[in-house]
């Protein structure tokens, strides 16, 4: 790609993202995005293929944007703490951005989106296996990272399908919270009841097992981690 070539595509790109964010889908018409770019149609179509394309492309740079800004975000002290403002960003980006956001996730699998998707889902296990080695974690990083995927992008969706005037700004807090209380145990393990004391401990040990390799060999590091998971399941 030359760099006239790329010069052009990011004006074109430009363009539909200010429209896009200006007046949603509708306002993202051949005829104003040329106008706003400077192009001709053809253009935009040999640059794009057709305007889902081209929708597709600002969706995924404007997502990869916020994902990068996020990524360079400075950590809380309690990793807890990074996980609610992480849930708080997520939501917010996707009120700020709601024809992207659902342009992302009307899809998110898909060969197109699946990569930006992959790189916010990366941030949030990070965070997530942070607050596991802290013993703050009562179930499996895997598992929490689902649930906080879930239930945060199921709120954003629910918040961007209702008119503003409608929304209940306790809903994204309430459910982060919920969240939150179902996965996380206090400060210090031992301020967790029984089992769920011993399901932050494993969950700790399991997040940090591969800092020693050499400890253990192949088969005694499956078995571990079946113990492992299986207490950290038992504090679930």
């Amino acid at each position: 790609m030359t760099e006239r070539t790329m010069d052009v595509r990011e004006r074109i790109v430009r363009a539909a993202a200010e429209l896009l964010a200006r007046g949603g889908r509708e306002a993202v018409s051949t005829r104003a995005v040329s106008a706003a770019a400077g192009v001709q149609a053809p253009t935009i179509y040999r640059q794009f293929g057709d305007m889902r394309g081209l929708l597709d492309a600002v969706a995924r740079e404007t997502f990869a944007e916020y994902v990068r800004q996020k990524a360079t975000r400075e950590r809380a002290d309690d990793p807890v703490e990074d996980l609610r403002r992480g849930w708080d960003l997520h939501v917010a980006f996707g009120l700020a951005n709601p024809a992207v956001y659902a342009l992302i996730y009307s899809d998110p699998t898909s060969a197109a989106n699946a990569p930006v998707v992959r790189d916010g889902e990366a941030i949030l296990h990070g965070l997530v296996a942070r607050a596991a080695e802290a013993g703050r974690l009562r179930v499996s990083v895997p598992h929490a990272v689902r649930l906080i995927a879930a239930a945060g992008g199921g709120v954003t969706l629910s918040l961007i399908a209702t008119p503003p005037e409608e929304r209940d700004p306790r809903l994204s807090g309430a459910m982060r919270d919920a969240v939150l209380a179902a996965i996380t145990v206090a400060p210090t393990p031992d301020a967790a009841p029984g089992a769920g004391r011993v399901a932050a401990r494993a969950v700790a040990l399991r997040a940090v097992l591969a800092e020693a390799p050499d400890a253990l060999s192949p088969a005694e590091r499956h078995l571990l981690g079946e113990w492992l998971d299986r207490l950290a399941g038992a504090g679930g």
